[in-house]
């Protein structure tokens, strides 16, 4: 047993280790987001996202252009604590695209006391723009 738990240790470590500078850092904007979502914030949620007319968001409604468009939005579905719950995302995919590009899929689900849980898939193309990695297009269902 200790020898199994000492195997599956390594390879945690080396699964961990294995992970790029680039992808700590995309992971570490969606730790960041999904914190700030857990908070009741939509302000500190939208700084994952490109803060630029040319950002996408494409949802059931369709497509939405603009950082500031997208913030409304979300304030407009989300309005409050209660209608926000508590956000959990889990990564199915992470892939990179260039030196400037990666591209994630993964779900998301929101636990919420009265208004019933929700959740869905999503892609992302995050993007490496003037050092910082943020999201340019995000498709939600």
């Amino acid at each position: 047993m200790k020898k199994l738990l000492l195997i599956f240790s390594l390879f945690s470590l080396l699964h961990v280790s294995a992970q790029s500078k680039d992808e700590k850092q995309i992971l570490s904007v969606l730790d960041k987001q999904s914190a700030a979502w857990n908070r009741g914030d939509v302000v500190s949620f939208m700084e994952g996202y490109w803060h630029n007319d040319s950002l996408m968001f494409i949802g059931k409604s369709g497509i939405t252009y603009g950082y500031e468009q997208t913030l409304a939005n979300y304030k407009k579905g989300y309005p409050d604590k209660e209608s926000m719950g508590e956000l959990k995302f889990d990564i199915v995919k992470l892939t990179k695209l260039g030196n400037d590009a990666y591209y994630v899929i993964g779900k998301w689900h929101l636990k919420r006391e009265t208004k019933g849980d929700v959740g869905g898939h999503f892609t992302l193309l995050f993007r490496k723009i003037k050092g910082q990695w943020v999201i340019v297009a995000d498709h939600s269902s």
